[in-house]
């Protein structure tokens, strides 16, 4: 029998379906898991109500496991809120190298002027603007840096 930590690190085998360099372990969609004496318990918290693409996340998640012999039991809770806090240190670098600015934490998210600027992922440049707060994704948001005169998403913070 697998332990609870050995299921973690298979499930860093599925990717975000969006963002295919970071795992829903790093995204933090995967929140919980548990196993018992015949199945895997594993519950996912989408980034957003709505987000298309959770049953395919969790089909992948299901389909994963099932490969490895193990039997899933895959709900999906919104009893607590997904939060961009909830994406790790790894993730955040894996974001920054696909091109799109890791969200501020949080803790230091206390006025929506935060969201005006964001440090860019391709020079490091904080000579950056908002364009437009809607990005293909609820939650990424649309910047200029006038440094390396690059387009670039950031994640919200949420």
């Amino acid at each position: 029998m697998l332990t609870t930590q050995q299921i973690w690190k298979l499930l860093e085998e599925v990717k975000d379906p969006e963002i295919p360099v970071l795992s829903l372990v790093d995204l933090g969609v995967i929140t919980h898991v548990k196993v018992t004496d015949d199945h895997a318990l594993v519950e996912m918290t989408p980034t957003f109500v709505g987000c298309p693409a959770m049953d395919y996340m969790k089909l992948e998640v299901e389909n994963l496991l099932k490969e490895k012999g193990i039997s899933p039991v895959v709900t999906i809770s919104f009893k607590t809120p997904w939060s961009s806090d909830l994406i790790s240190e790894k993730g955040k670098t894996a974001l920054k190298k696909y091109g799109l600015a890791p969200p501020p934490s949080s803790k230091v998210f206390t006025d929506l002027e935060i969201l005006e600027t964001a440090i860019c992922p391709r020079c490091d440049g904080e000579n950056t603007e908002m364009k437009s707060p809607f990005g293909p994704t609820l939650c990424r948001a649309l910047y200029y840096c006038h440094d390396c005169k690059e387009a670039f998403e950031q994640f919200k913070p949420l």
